[in-house]
């Protein structure tokens, strides 16, 4: 088993109907101006966004800020820092999914730096965010684990980027987790959320055989139940569908199944590009290079998937076969999620897109990926083709 160290000080307030314990909270921190950030106005739609300023709005100065995109985009978060600044904000609310989570992440570590907060995400000497406005979320979309994880991932498409930040100063203080939000959601929303999860999982997972058994079990444990309750796509008001998917979703990223394991996210990283390319939803990024990097590195990783195919699948035989068959049954789910697992079903123009992501990586110097090490832009560009 791998040495490990892990933190989470998230308070996860999960259940229904739980809004009146905010107010208690945000006073447990002080907090006296506070930033309510959302996104494309979904959460007023609803009513949540009503719901939530009737709980505080008597006991804090509120300041609004919306719009956040699906991807969050640095230009547009940089309005949100400009205003908090201005207003001298305390403490923000993200109130969305994980693009607000991972955009009000960003935001809390800007509002205090002095420098060109891009500079932080392209990692230049020097340049890190030493303080962050606490902030806490309300979950309205199951999918990317941000609500209860120190990690966020900003774009910028002026230059076709997509950048991942984190750290200690970004864990939410509390996390707002209501199942009966999902009853809301569009059924693209609920497929992605399921694959977003799913993936976490394999890329913490489909790495090596290790000596950590409960890990191994709490993964595989996870992923089978995202395969049990994949019918709340259709059946979203369903409220322990609604509340198992939720909690695998968080569970997938909370730290937890990275402790004492190796890890691989290569698939996240080329994910990233095809969504800063072609606007690709990120659940959708994975499904499409998940499947082609496994069997890409299949011999490396046969072990694992054959276990994977036994203990998720139930497939019984010949360890190659079990392990191949395994990759098939995965990429059939997300058919069975009704999504797309090829570039070309999204986009015609993919001329030369893997010898771009290739010299991309190699100007990052990403080099050598992978549990191995062994992941080299040259199979980067294998991969891709044949996402194709």
């Amino acid at each position: 088993m791998e040495n490990f160290e892990i933190i989470n000080p998230v308070r996860v307030v999960f259940g229904k109907e739980q809004w009146n314990r905010l107010p208690e909270i945000l006073k447990a921190q002080n907090a006296k101006k506070v930033m309510v950030a959302y996104g494309g106005g979904s959460v007023k739609k609803i009513g949540l966004f009503d719901t939530v300023m009737k709980e505080i709005q008597n006991d804090f100065e509120i300041v609004e800020f919306g719009g956040i995109e699906a991807n969050p985009e640095y230009t547009k978060l940089m309005e949100a820092v400009e205003l908090a600044r201005k207003e001298s904000v305390d403490f923000i609310i993200a109130l969305g999914g994980g693009s607000v989570i991972d955009g009000v992440k960003f935001i809390s570590g800007a509002i205090g730096y002095e420098g060109e907060p891009w500079d932080v995400l392209e990692r230049k000497e020097g340049c890190v965010f030493e303080s962050a406005v606490p902030f806490g979320t309300i979950l309205t979309i199951p999918a990317t684990g941000s609500e209860v994880n120190s990690g966020a991932v900003i774009s910028r498409s002026e230059i076709g980027a997509k950048r991942t930040m984190g750290g200690p100063l970004f864990f939410p203080v509390f996390s707002f987790c209501d199942p009966t939000v999902v009853a809301t959601l569009p059924k693209r929303q609920l497929a992605n959320g399921i694959i977003d999860a799913y993936m976490h999982v394999l890329e913490q997972y489909l790495t090596v055989p290790g000596e950590n058994l409960l890990q191994e079990r709490q993964a595989e444990a996870i992923l089978s139940t995202l395969i049990e309750v994949k019918g709340v796509v259709d059946n979203p008001a369903d409220y322990d569908l609604a509340a198992n998917f939720m909690l695998c979703a968080s569970h997938a990223l909370n730290g937890n199944l990275r402790c004492g394991v190796k890890t691989d996210w290569t698939t996240h990283m080329i994910g990233h590009e095809l969504t800063a390319k072609y606007g690709i939803d990120h659940a959708r990024t994975l499904a499409i290079v998940g499947p082609r990097l496994f069997e890409n590195q299949f011999n490396r990783k046969k072990s694992k998937l054959a276990q994977y195919g036994e203990r998720v699948w139930g497939l019984n035989g010949e360890a190659d076969w079990v392990a191949r068959k395994a990759i098939e049954k995965t990429e059939a789910f997300f058919h069975e999620l009704e999504v797309a697992t090829k570039l070309s079903e999204y986009t015609k123009e993919t001329a030369d897109f893997p010898q771009y992501v290739a010299k991309i990586f190699e100007k990052r110097d990403w080099t050598a990926m992978g549990e191995h090490q062994a992941i080299t832009t040259k199979d980067v560009e294998t991969i891709l083709e044949a996402c194709i």
